[in-house]
C-alpha cells in the first residue's frame, strides 16, 4: 500500500475549516461510546477502545479501501465474541482522498476531536509519512500502518511509536532479484517503476538481489502516479531488447503496462509486485480474455490468497468468508485487500490482548516493541509476526507465486529476508 508524495500537517488546512469528505464510523455507536466513563488516555473506557485510521474512501486510489473494510469487520466478529480484555474496539475511518493533505487532516480530526486511543492500519506510504513525527512527538501509537515503506523498521528507533506490518518493498524487490539470479542466468531486464520512494524502494532491492549475479537491469522507466498511461515507457523499454520486464505499480498501471507490452507483440518473462498484482481481478483484467498475455508472471505473497485453490478448504479461509458475509454484506471477499486489512486486525487484536487489561499508549508501546505473534490465520503457513530489539519488520517471510490457469499458484518454499 503506499500514496502521492509527504508533506507536513499545516495547522492553516484545518484552521480553514477544511472539510474531510466522507468517513466510515465502524462499530462506533453513541450508545457503545458512552457506557463508560474515559479514564487514563484517551480513547480508552472501561468497555472499549477507539482506533483510529485513515484511507482513501474516495478519489483515484478509493479501491484501497477494501484494506479498511475488512479490518473493520474483523473487529466487528471479535465484539460479537465479547471483544478483547473485555472491551470492545471502536474503529473509525476518515477519507484522506489518498493524499497526504488529506491525510493530516483526517489524522488531526481523529487525535483531537474523535480522541482516539490509537491510529491503525492507514493506508499509504506517504500518507502515513506525512503524519509520523507529530503522532510520534504526541506519543501516539501509529500501529500497522498499510505500506512496505523501508523506514518503518530502518527507523523504528527515531519514531518508536510507528509500526509497520507487511514486507518492505526493497526486501520484495530483493526476493526478485534473487529469484531471477538463480532461475534466469544471465536475464536481462526492463524495469517500469512508480517515481516515489515505493516504486524506487523495490527497483533497489531488486538491484540488490541480482548482485553477483550474471542476470542485470539493463533498462528502468519511472512513470508518475498521476500519469493516465504507460505506453511510451513500455515502448521505451521493449527498445532496450530486454528479456524480462518488472512492473513495480499500482493495479491500474499495471493493467495498462501489460496491455501496452502486448501492443507492441513483447512477449518475455515478467515480474510484478505483490500490491500491483494482489488482486486476481487485476491479472484477469490485464489479460482481457487471453490469459497467455499474463501467464508465468511472478510475484510473491505473504496472505493466503482467496482465489487461490490450494485454500478452498482452509478454515480460516472459510472463516474470512463468513465474516464477510456477515458484516460487510456485498463486499468482494475475493478481493485480497480485504484479507489484507483482516489479518492486519488480527495482529492488532493480537498486541491488545498481549498488552492486558491495563490499557494504556506506552504500555501498547512496549508490548510491540517485542512482539511474537506466530498464530495469524489469514498469513500463509510459517510466517511469523515478530519484532525485537532493533529488527522491528513484522513480516520477513514470502512466498512465490506464478499466475497459471487464471489464478495465483504459489511454489517453492518461504524466503526469509531482513526488511532493509
Amino acid at each position: 500500500m503506499h500514496a502521492p508524495r509527504p508533506t507536513t500537517i499545516n495547522p492553516k488546512l484545518v484552521s480553514a475549516g477544511l472539510a474531510i469528505v466522507a468517513s466510515l464510523a465502524l462499530g462506533v455507536t453513541a450508545a457503545l461510546a458512552g457506557t463508560a466513563r474515559e479514564s487514563g488516555d484517551p480513547g480508552i473506557t472501561d468497555g472499549t477502545v477507539l482506533l483510529g485510521g485513515t484511507a482513501p474512501l474516495t478519489g483515484p486510489s478509493a479501491s484501497y479501501a477494501a484494506v479498511a473494510k475488512g479490518a473493520a469487520a474483523y473487529f466487528r466478529y471479535v465484539n460479537a465474541r465479547g471483544g478483547v480484555n473485555g472491551r470492545k474496539i471502536l474503529y473509525k475511518v476518515a477519507d484522506d482522498g489518498g493524499s497526504p493533505a488529506g491525510a493530516a487532516v483526517a489524522t488531526r480530526q481523529l487525535v483531537e476531536q474523535d480522541r482516539v486511543f490509537a491510529l491503525f492500519n492507514s493506508v499509504g506510504t506517504d500518507t502515513n509519512l506525512a503524519v509520523r513525527e507529530e503522532l510520534n512527538r504526541a506519543k501516539v501509537p501509529q500501529l500497522f500502518v498499510a505500506s512496505g515503506a523501508t523506514t518503518w523498521g530502518r527507523d523504528y528507533a527515531q519514531y518508536p511509536y510507528t509500526t509497520g506490518f507487511q514486507p518492505s518493498y526493497r526486501a520484495e524487490g530483493s526476493v526478485y532479484g534473487k529469484y531471477l539470479a538463480r532461475s534466469a542466468r544471465g536475464a536481462t531486464v526492463a524495469v517500469l517503476f512508480q517515481n516515489d520512494d515505493f516504486g524506487k524502494e523495490l527497483l533497489g532491492g531488486l538491484k540488490r538481489g541480482l548482485q553477483r549475479s550474471r542476470a542485470r537491469v539493463v533498462a528502468a522507466q519511472p512513470y508518475d502516479e498521476a500519469a493516465v498511461d504507460v505506453s511510451a515507457q513500455i515502448a521505451r523499454l521493449k527498445a532496450s531488447g530486454a528479456d524480462t520486464l518488472a512492473i513495480f505499480a499500482t493495479p491500474a498501471h499495471t493493467i495498462q503496462a501489460y496491455q501496452a507490452a502486448a501492443r507492441l507483440g513483447w512477449k518475455l518473462a515478467r515480474v510484478v509486485n505483490s500490491s500491483g498484482g494482489a488482486a486476481s481481478t487485476t491479472m484477469s483484467s490485464a489479460a482481457v480474455g487471453q490469459n497467455r498475455l499474463v501467464a508465468g508472471t511472478v510475484s510473491i505473497a505473504f496472505l493466503k490468497d482467496p482465489a487461490d485453490p490450494q485454500w478452498k478448504r482452509d478454515a480460516a479461509l472459510r472463516l474470512y468468508s463468513s465474516v464477510m458475509a456477515q458484516y460487510a454484506p456485498g463486499a468482494d471477499a475475493g478481493d485480497l485487500m480485504h484479507l489484507y486489512g483482516m489479518a492486519a486486525a488480527w495482529t492488532a487484536v493480537e498486541a491488545l490482548r498481549q498488552t492486558g487489561r491495563d490499557l494504556s499508549r506506552e504500555s501498547l508501546r512496549k508490548t510491540v516493541d517485542a512482539f511474537t505473534a506466530p498464530g495469524d490465520p489469514f498469513l500463509l503457513p510459517g510466517i511469523v509476526v515478530k519484532t525485537a530489539g532493533a529488527d522491528h519488520y513484522p513480516i520477513e517471510q514470502m512466498l512465490l507465486r506464478r499466475w497459471q490457469n487464471g489464478a495465483w499458484r504459489s511454489f517453492g518454499g518461504l524466503w526469509s529476508t531482513t526488511g532493509s
